[in-house]
């Protein structure tokens, strides 16, 4: 369920009321852990944090590159995070730690799905995001081309 939103604000405000505290709580954390250069937009129909295209356009679909993201879908919320899952040592760390805290462990492809923000370790959200500065995200970006 993609969002036709053009701002963040835009976005959060078309959400439930339970959403969007969820949203807003998860994305409070986002904020706060997130590491210099990266940018937050809308993007693909959800809240993006982005490599901006001026710091590095030579993507190969000329869209920023996506580190994270904040969606609300048909049937939960989800937290993408492409620097965890570019290496499988710190997608298995990441997914270790995860169960570890006891919360619901619901993963797919690059994201963590949850239903209500009880069921997230919030900490760990934010451990994931501020876990790669953008330099270093970009050049695993290029390891892997």
């Amino acid at each position: 369920m993609q969002s036709k939103a053009e701002t963040v604000d835009d976005y959060l405000a078309e959400l439930p009321d339970d959403r969007k505290a969820a949203i807003g709580t998860v994305r409070d954390e986002i904020l706060r852990r997130l590491p210099k250069g990266y940018e937050e937009a809308i993007n693909w129909g959800m809240i993006a944090y982005q490599v901006p295209l001026a710091s590095y356009p030579d993507t190969y679909n000329k869209q920023p590159l996506l580190y994270a993201a904040l969606a609300s879908q048909k049937n939960h919320m989800a937290v993408y995070l492409m620097g965890i899952y570019m290496s499988e040592n710190a997608r298995l760390e990441f997914e270790a730690k995860y169960q570890a805290t006891g919360k619901r462990f619901d993963v797919g492809k690059s994201c963590v799905r949850f239903r209500k923000l009880d069921d997230l370790p919030l900490d760990l959200i934010g451990e994931a995001i501020a876990s790669m500065q953008m330099d270093e995200f970009v050049k695993a970006y290029e390891d892997t081309r």
